[in-house]
């Protein structure tokens, strides 16, 4: 029977607001999408969004089956319980006040809990699919994304959400600056450390030869859309309509991801002797990214301050990661790994909470960050020395929308027979 009165409104507003933020995060996978096809090259633009399709319907699929109630096991994990397996229907659609969580008060259904968790769970893969790009295969890719959303996400989202040990350490990551961007980031690293750089990224003299993004406008289009999803990333992270957290939330956000692209911008035409828009694009991400994990608990100086050294960081991380020969096309490593672990440990320094310390911080982000990287590593590994992770010489050559989808993404008026 349902609650009549101000605190049944509030509950319906706040339902409504998390099912509004859950459609705001799935639109953040057309903008990785946008992002990752436009800084490739075009011979690999089909390839890049068959996995970003491939991506969201798995891992919301995966997550229904195992990886929300890993994530929030209570009293124990049970495979396929979404499926009404172990719960009446009426625990999932309930309109009780709030649903509790170990140690959080939730106030929505529970299935808006589910859909609006499982819009962040792909997010971990879709990071790696940027890093990864213009050499993986295509199937072991696949396997790779499959493994990695449904068990490793999981293990280290229930670390922290779940009311795990990290919970209990003190640890504070608001809505994943560590959990889903660093997670994402240093699984990304293993993975490009295995497959290897593009051919003719590094040449044998030591210099870097840049490879061209096919269309800025794309990536642009991408970034924006991403600017727009963390609305909801951020803001549904609340986990309520409470009008003050909200708009706190969206301020810090919103001033973080632009003083991102502002100092991404001047340290890129100082270092670089030209403004260059990719820069510009990641310095945005990369704020975005830093506020991602104290975006309620830092006012709005220190959310501008964070934003900007989030951008700072990421010029010199891509340019360190090219020094090194980590071949990483849409700089993913730099963005959400690198300014992952900055915008976690900018908890401890600028939080209004005293509770809320650098060090805790730092056993949170670096626990999660060397998880996904080892979890990566092996997986990746692994799959090298059974059916192979990287595409031949020729194969890369020729790019992969033609190898690997039989077809490219562009035909420019031409017929597709022609084009085999």
């Amino acid at each position: 029977m349902a609650e009549q009165g101000p605190a049944f409104d509030f509950f319906t507003i706040s339902n409504l607001w998390l099912l509004l933020s859950a459609a705001l995060v799935f639109i953040m996978h057309l903008g990785f999408s946008t992002v990752e096809s436009g800084l490739c090259q075009s011979k690999n633009t089909n390839n890049i969004l068959f996995k970003n399709v491939f991506i969201v319907c798995m891992g919301v699929l995966s997550y229904a089956v195992w990886g929300y109630n890993a994530m929030y096991p209570g009293d124990g994990w049970a495979l396929g319980e979404f499926f009404a397996m172990g719960k009446p229907i009426e625990t999932w659609t309930g309109s009780a006040l709030t649903y509790d969580y170990g140690k959080t008060a939730l106030c929505m259904t529970q299935l808006t809990d589910f859909l609006f968790q499982a819009m962040f769970a792909a997010t971990a893969a879709t990071i790696v699919s940027g890093a990864v790009a213009e050499r993986v295969k295509l199937g072991s890719f696949m396997i790779y994304a499959v493994l990695l959303v449904t068990f490793a996400y999981p293990v280290t989202g229930s670390w922290q959400w779940g009311a795990g040990w990290l919970a209990d350490a003190g640890f504070k990551d608001f809505a994943g600056s560590t959990l889903v961007h660093a997670f994402g980031g240093f699984a990304a690293l293993a993975a490009v450390i295995v497959l290897g750089p593009r051919k003719g990224k590094f040449l044998s003299d030591g210099r870097v030869k840049p490879i061209l993004p096919h269309s800025l406008p794309l990536a642009t289009i991408g970034v924006f859309l991403l600017f727009l999803g963390w609305f909801g990333f951020n803001g549904g992270s609340v986990l309520s309509a409470s009008p003050g957290p909200v708009s706190l939330v969206f301020v810090t956000t919103t001033l973080a991801g632009c003083a991102g692209g502002i100092a991404a911008i001047f340290a890129s035409w100082i270092l670089l002797k030209k403004p260059d828009l990719s820069m510009a694009l990641n310095g945005i991400l990369a704020g975005l990214v830093g506020i991602t994990a104290g975006a309620d608990t830092v006012g709005v100086g220190s959310a501008a301050l964070i934003g900007a050294i989030a951008g700072v960081i990421v010029v010199f991380s891509v340019l360190f990661f090219d020094k090194i020969k980590i071949d990483d096309p849409v700089g993913a490593i730099s963005v959400h790994g690198v300014c992952g672990i900055w915008g976690t440990l900018a908890v401890g320094i600028f939080s209004m909470n005293e509770a809320h310390t650098v060090a805790k911080q730092a056993l949170g982000t670096f626990s999660v960050s060397a998880f996904a990287f080892v979890f990566s590593l092996i997986l990746a590994i692994a799959l090298k020395v059974t059916i192979g992770i990287r595409v031949s010489a020729e194969e890369e050559m020729r790019g992969l929308d033609v190898e690997e989808h039989g077809s490219p993404a562009y035909h420019f008026g031409q017929d597709a027979t022609e084009l085999g």
